[in-house]
């Protein structure tokens, strides 16, 4: 019998019925829920609380206002649809043309061959991104829009092309097509059904990115091991265990951002930072931030500074017996790391001998598109919400964050999870990723206002923590900065500014890549190499001169931090110290109980 003999394979009756009864379960409990929610709120208009449709408003104003000139785009339109309808009919025709319009290199929407084979899928391709082109270069030219409106419009235009795109929906997207036709449509029913469940925490959609059961912290991410050696409210402080005989007299101290966990620097063995460092000899200690709730509303940025980092290097000095440290500051937790050594600068404490800068903004000139969130409309919109609750909700943040990227972090998994009808694939970078967490209230009001708006870590005394003015002009520690070239949270040419600000000897390294895979990028992976300027002796004054100067290299950029931090450590070295042997009480095994609290638990935190 030949292969197309063959009967086709339909699903199993009893799967069908199983899967349509959970689907309309779980819908109508959906249905139930929000129609009530409705009535117990009232329905209210729509609120433009982010000032998203009065940029729109004002930017349809400037462009009406210039009709000669919205004229001329329209045309330009026309006449790239005229070229893609004959380049349309020359492949119908079967004969070879010239694409009118191409994707990136990197855009893997349209990676399935059939976007470009098939002449249909090649015209729906090459029409949106005529369209998507055309759309973004009206909105974004037009004249005389104030700079904060031009931002939303053009960031929020981005969101809207990209939700837009043909591999975004069953009936355009010919890898989703033949799923329907092989699977007999089981594939939507089962994306129904994902997302369904998707919704079933809250009533608020949550696109999963991975499956959150085929990781245990401890066993599989965030396993290195340690002890909690010191705890309170705030933080656990975690000292690992060594993995060589002898290591460096001077301890190694890690100051993770509280946006999320201290772990995306020790997800497996074979990409953890924490544990490639141990090898190297540091005796190497982490903070491990609390997951706050409301009765934490009242904790500030310098409460993170007197009970996170000055507690936490009081510990590591206790617990070694030395008066040496060298420290490493990881986004966020970089600006508390300046911050807390432009403190001890003005107590005369000396204790900290060097500090590395993952990827940190000192100086916020320069803020990237987070700055599209960041106005006083929406900060006293945020804040409010923040005030009733007493905290950020860890998901809103990681909805920002993923939203900056929006194709690769939410469009993908739409397509997978609920057209593809498959289940996300166990990916440990995404399962932290998903690991969110809160922010109290008044210190994220603070840190938005006082460090993206008015931009006063930068000015010597803008700011005053614990009854002490804050000037990084004091700092005279040598200082280490990698920041990667495609950072999209932290620009590199804002936190090349903010090395500019210290009063100490700085080395600026440019790493490849973005803000996580940049930075989580071991030597045994080589990849994405990194740049160095070492023709002047003091940072040239703008990133640019840096650049035109600096020289790449292959490799991982933590092999060239391993080689000045030595140096900077005078390479003397002890016995490998045991943290259950030290000065301080251990309180639990590594990763620690703050770092285990997951908020998409049904658990539920106060």
């Amino acid at each position: 019998m030949s292969q197309h003999d063959e009967k086709p394979h339909l699903p199993d009756p009893k799967e069908v019925a199983k899967t349509y009864a959970e689907v309309a379960q779980r819908a109508s409990k959906l249905l139930t829920e929000h129609v009530q929610r409705q009535l117990k709120h009232g329905i209210t208009p729509p609120a433009d609380d982010l000032g998203i449709a009065q940029a729109f408003m004002d930017m349809m104003a400037k462009m009406l206002a210039n009709p000669y000139k919205m004229a001329q785009a329209q045309m330009n339109l026309v006449w790239d649809y005229m070229s893609l309808w004959q380049h349309s009919m020359m492949r119908f025709a079967g004969m070879d043309a010239s694409p009118v319009a191409r994707p990136a290199k990197d855009d893997k929407r349209f990676k399935d061959a059939h976007w470009e084979e098939h002449f249909l899928f090649d015209f729906i391709k090459q029409s949106y991104l005529i369209t998507a082109h055309h759309l973004h270069d009206a909105v974004s030219e037009v004249e005389g829009l104030e700079d904060g409106s031009r931002k939303k419009v053009n960031f929020f235009t981005r969101q809207f092309i990209d939700a837009m795109a043909p591999s975004n929906f069953a009936m355009t997207n010919p890898e989703v097509l033949r799923e329907t036709v092989k699977s007999h449509g089981q594939n939507l029913l089962k994306g129904f059904n994902n997302l369904l469940r998707d919704m079933e925490t809250d009533g608020q959609l949550r696109v999963r990115m991975t499956d959150p059961e085929a990781f245990d912290l401890g066993k599989n991410v965030a396993t290195s091991p340690g002890k909690v050696v010191f705890q309170n409210d705030l933080m656990q402080l975690i000292q690992f265990e060594p993995t060589t005989q002898e290591q460096f007299k001077e301890p190694l101290l890690i100051v993770p951002p509280w946006i999320n966990k201290y772990y995306i620097l020790d997800l497996r063995e074979k990409n953890s930072y924490i544990k490639w460092a141990t090898d190297q000899g540091h005796t190497v200690f982490c903070i491990s931030w609390v997951n706050p709730d409301r009765r934490m509303a009242q904790k500030n940025f310098e409460d993170y500074l007197t009970e996170g980092t000055l507690v936490a290097l009081d510990a590591v000095c206790k617990q070694t017996g030395v008066d040496k440290v060298h420290t490493i500051g990881y986004c966020l937790g970089g600006t508390l790391l300046a911050s807390t050594m432009a403190y001890l600068a003005a107590k005369k404490d000396d204790r900290i001998a060097s500090a590395t800068f993952f990827v940190c903004l000192l100086d916020f000139s320069v803020p990237g598109e987070l700055g599209v969130f960041i106005d006083e409309q929406q900060v006293s919109h945020l804040e409010k919400k923040m005030e009733e609750r007493g905290y950020l909700e860890g998901a809103e943040m990681a909805g920002t964050f993923n939203a900056l990227r929006a194709n690769d972090l939410i469009w993908s998994f739409v397509v997978n999870n609920y057209l593809m009808g498959k289940e996300p694939f166990p990916f440990d970078l995404l399962y932290w990723n998903s690991d969110s967490t809160r922010m109290p209230y008044k210190m994220h009001s603070f840190y938005l206002r006082n460090m993206y708006m008015k931009n006063l870590l930068k000015e010597p005394g803008g700011l005053t923590l614990a009854g002490v003015p804050i000037d990084l002009s004091k700092v005279k520690a040598p200082c280490y900065f990698i920041s990667t070239i495609e950072d999209h949270i932290a620009p590199w040419k804002g936190t090349y500014l903010g090395a500019t600000h210290l009063g100490g000897p700085v080395r600026f390294v440019l790493g490849g890549s973005g803000h996580i895979a940049g930075i989580v990028n071991p030597p045994a992976a080589n990849k994405y190499g990194y740049w160095t300027n070492d023709k002047s002796k003091n940072l040239p004054e703008s990133a640019d001169d840096w650049f035109a100067g600096a020289k790449q290299h292959e490799g991982s950029w933590w092999t060239d931090w391993q080689q000045w931090v030595v140096a900077r450590n005078g390479g003397a070295t002890v016995p490998a110290r045991d943290p259950s042997k030290g000065k301080l009480k251990p309180q639990e095994d590594a990763p620690g109980s703050y770092a285990k609290l997951r908020l998409d638990q049904k658990k539920k935190v106060a």
